[in-house]
């Protein structure tokens, strides 16, 4: 969707010339998130305001969807793309629907169209619009801005977004909320979208693809696992920092890691078949569901339960911890620690118990792209298929499901 072939920019300045790109080349998918890296002055934010022309380029070529962008006019080509910047830039005369109109009355929507479009940008960005429609830009919150800052560059619904450290004068929590509000709106929407930030654990959160740049050259161009676990010098290795492989706990579905064939029994259940369950899978616990909607409800321990009688509900502890399938496993192992156990029961948003994931399998997981350099951990279609990603493990864990 958006390509760049040895795309340079030079600078005249009274002591000479500046390379501030340098032959940069890489490729935007269609409908992802490239997110440009690297530290101040390093080129990346010159080389994202080329992509629009406000800054032109020196050499090279640039396309977008197919066309070389020197066959547009520079303000028609801005009108394709919506532009998000750090600073918000809304008019401050201006209510908030009339900012998120400003480019669709400019391409001749009419306002009816234009009015309904505000509305529906409002409600995707988590704003009612019946409080914030008629409201200015001073009465809202910083982060509440920031949102409409991206209303107003979906408003005539582009293909392609520009985004200049949208999110980063937004404050920790507010930040955390905005992104994930634009990554679920991404997933619908799908658009393509050029994005600088100067915050790694921001580039692996949002990001398809990470470009790190320094002095003006591209040094990796990745997806960020691979980036995270392969990169490909000293400059991106430090500059990813020394915690990278906890920084790939976030790209990873728990449901990725889980076993799903995890034994369970009911509270009605005898103990003794608890215990041959627990035997026949080589488990040390097992986990109790109410029959009614299979929700987890309680934990059995094996070496507690040998020689017991009577039904699992009578013997049932405390469930340690569960975690959603959709969490990352950044939170799967917060809990656990949290928790002090090596082993969570997933469920689904209904509480259900789909399975349970292990420390185990998390370090068997992140330790593939390790072991096979051309694969990321995050699978693009196991998932989809319904397969596991990692057959169950057969040895024992203490306290835990193996």
């Amino acid at each position: 969707m958006i390509t760049l072939e040895n795309v340079t920019k030079i600078f005249e300045s009274p002591s000479g010339a500046i390379t501030a790109v340098d032959h940069v080349s890489f490729e935007v998918p269609e409908g992802e998130i490239c997110i440009l890296l690297g530290p101040s002055g390093c080129g990346k934010t010159t080389t994202m305001k080329m992509v629009n022309r406000l800054i032109e380029k020196t050499g090279g070529k640039i396309f977008v969807d197919g066309k070389d962008i020197d066959d547009y006019d520079p303000v028609t080509l801005r009108r394709t793309m919506g532009y998000v910047i750090q600073q918000i830039g809304l008019f401050p005369n201006m209510t908030v629907e009339e900012n998120i109109m400003v480019v669709p009355r400019l391409v001749g929507t009419p306002d009816a169209k234009a009015r309904k479009r505000a509305a529906e940008l409002l409600g995707m960005v988590a704003l009612d619009p019946g409080i914030f429609l008629k409201r200015f830009p001073r009465e809202l919150s910083g982060g509440q801005q920031q949102r409409v800052g991206v209303a107003r560059a979906l408003a005539a619904d582009p293909p392609v977004l520009i985004m200049d450290e949208p999110f980063g004068a937004i404050d920790p929590i507010n930040r955390e909320t905005i992104q994930d509000e634009f990554l679920k709106m991404q997933a619908n929407l799908k658009k393509t979208i050029m994005f600088v930030s100067h915050d790694i654990d921001e580039a692996v959160k949002m990001g398809d693809r990470i470009a790190i740049f320094r002095e003006g050259r591209l040094e990796q161009y990745d997806r960020p696992d691979t980036v995270l676990a392969h990169p490909t010098n000293s400059f991106v290795r430090e500059f990813v920092g020394g915690d990278r492989t906890l920084k790939r706990l976030r790209l990873v579905r728990v449901g990725d890691a889980m076993h799903p064939g995890a034994p369970y029994v009911f509270p009605e259940d005898r103990i003794g078949d608890a215990v041959a369950r627990m035997h026949e899978y080589g488990h040390r616990s097992i986990v109790v569901l109410n029959r009614e909607d299979m929700t987890p409800t309680g934990l059995i321990r094996l070496a507690e339960v040998e020689e017991a009688r009577g039904s699992c509900g009578e013997h049932a502890m405390r469930l340690p911890g569960r975690v959603h399938v959709d969490a990352d496993l950044r939170r799967a192992v917060s809990e656990m620690f949290t928790q002090d156990t090596t082993w969570l029961a997933c469920v689904d948003s209904d509480g259900r118990f789909k399975g349970h994931i292990t420390q185990r399998a998390i370090t068997h997981l992140l330790g593939e792209t390790y072991r096979h350099p051309n694969e990321g951990v995050v699978p693009d279609t196991r998932r989809q298929r319904g397969e596991a990603v990692l057959e169950p493990e057969t040895g024992p864990i203490p306290g835990a499901p193996a």
